[in-house]
């Protein structure tokens, strides 16, 4: 246990050290657009504190080497994420005077890319804060400590095993054996399409500023703009190409929610796998068919729709595309009356569905959904089929075994229970219906943002829930075991 434990504040350490120059780059920031030389506080302090604890750390291990198996790497994960989530939230304590708790909060929304947010004023908020807060989700997308072997390609003591704590955020199936060369690649795709959608948004109107902050967060799917009205800033402020602004982002978005592997398939000359990924298909048939179900809603519900048929098509497409992702970009609120009933009930599913394994999307996962559906067609095969008839879970051709299986259904399981235990604290500690009370608990653990009442409400709530919400966002990004093996003693021996 005692080696176990020292192997892992030995990585700790190294990630500590890594967050102490990270929590250094909003600093340019602050000369770029000439804030105020006090500016820098928020990020030297936070920053001389990751450096003290990682030094001292270092200092009592520097003897030890490191071994790692795969419950010391989930255990690693999951104090590492709690941790960096803290020290990353204070800038938001010292530059903008919030509490421990809404700086941790809005830390781990940043980290895990779930975008719920406890700050209103985003308008006026100085760049550079603005910046981190925009820079935590980006390098959440595909995992703090995935970054942390981009960065060091450290192989020590089996320290590979970190990609597989993260890896529903990069999938199992890699394009290369090489773990470090699947982390390039994945990384690499990741920064070339945040560029690309960074340049895209600066040539139809956007600010260099605006483009770049919305680029990291909408591949990312993280959903946190620096404005209160979401994208529907754009459209409201009267921008020329504010329906370019739209498109663009809901494509981008669209790309977050897709698996990497995808991407790099598409990239290294094979389109065609586009057609043959079981994944990418019902994720492409999900936002069809629930965009059409909207579009043909808002048109029942009001004639009105049909006179300006491609904004009634435009409005759905971005928030199915939005929340069916969870990066959770508005431009309008999924709780107004602009959106008929039937379209927030598909709202619930979206959140609930999320978007492709691999992908930097949260929610149970497409993949999950087809294989549980796979599972209850073969249930329904038993009854009328001869008893010893062999019914295997298949999926691309493959047969699934019945250990996975029963993974996916364990953990689709402990994801609902998880919401409802969520949503009965927050009923508990709040005014909220139990609509807006599941609606705020599965927001977070589905890594989502929107929810169905408004942030000024969301500030308000009592620190207890804010912390339901913190463990059930963390617990949403690492897929739960990362975070409940910590109460494991067994895992710790």
């Amino acid at each position: 246990m005692k080696e176990k434990i020292i192997s892992i504040m030995k990585l700790m350490s190294s990630l500590l050290i890594l967050l102490s120059i990270l929590l250094l780059v909003p600093i340019i920031f602050v000369f770029i657009y000439q804030e105020p030389i006090s500016a820098v506080k928020p990020f030297i302090y936070p920053s001389a504190i990751a450096l003290f604890l990682g030094g001292i750390i270092i200092l009592l291990t520097k003897e030890h080497k490191v071994k790692l198996d795969l419950p010391s790497s989930m255990l690693l994960c999951a104090i590492a994420w709690i941790s960096i989530s803290f020290i990353g939230g204070l800038p938001f304590t010292f530059g903008l005077g919030k509490s421990l708790v809404d700086s941790f909060f809005e830390a781990v929304s940043g980290f895990t890319t779930t975008g719920i947010t406890v700050f209103e004023g985003l308008d006026t908020m100085a760049h550079s804060i603005i910046f981190w807060r925009s820079f935590i989700q980006w390098l959440g997308g595909l995992g703090i400590l995935t970054f942390f072997l981009f960065v060091t390609f450290n192989v020590e003591g089996g320290i590979w095993q970190l990609f597989g704590a993260e890896s529903h955020k990069i999938s199992s199936s890699r394009p290369v054996p090489n773990v470090y060369k699947t982390i390039q690649y994945f990384w690499g795709i990741y920064f070339l399409l945040t560029l690309l959608e960074t340049i895209l948004l600066r040539v139809v109107g956007m600010s260099m500023f605006d483009a770049f902050i919305h680029s990291l967060t909408t591949l990312s799917t993280g959903g946190f703009s620096n404005h209160d009205a979401s994208i529907g800033y754009y459209m409201q402020n009267g921008y020329a190409n504010y329906k370019a602004i739209e498109y663009i982002i809901i494509f981008f978005m669209f790309l977050g929610g897709v698996n990497f592997l995808v991407h790099f398939k598409v990239l290294t000359g094979s389109p065609k796998y586009l057609l043959e990924d079981v994944e990418f298909k019902s994720f492409v048939y999900y936002i069809s068919i629930f965009t059409l179900i909207i579009l043909l809603g808002m048109v029942f519900a009001s004639s009105a729709c049909l006179l300006n048929i491609e904004q009634a098509f435009r409005t759905s497409l971005f928030q199915v595309v939005s929340l069916m992702t969870t990066t959770g970009f508005g431009t309008e609120y999924i709780g107004s009356s602009f959106f008929p009933t039937i379209a927030k009930q598909i709202f619930i599913l979206t959140m609930i569905i999320g978007g492709c394994v691999g992908s930097t999307a949260g929610g149970i996962k497409v993949l999950r959904l087809e294989v549980l559906k796979k599972l209850f067609n073969r249930e329904l095969k038993k009854i009328y089929l001869p008893e010893n008839a062999i019914i295997p879970v298949e999926l691309d051709h493959v047969i699934l075994e019945d250990n996975e299986v029963f993974r996916i259904a364990g953990l689709v399981f402990a994801w609902i229970y998880l919401i409802v235990i969520g949503a009965g604290i927050t009923a508990l500690f709040s005014d909220l219906n139990a609509f807006e009370a599941f609606s705020g608990m599965a927001s977070a653990v589905g890594n989502i943002g929107p929810f169905y009442f408004s942030v000024s409400k969301m500030a308000s709530l009592s620190p207890i829930i804010k912390l339901t919400y913190a463990f059930g966002m963390l617990a949403g990004r690492l897929e739960l075991i990362p975070i409940f093996i910590l109460f494991n003693r067994n895992a710790w021996k």
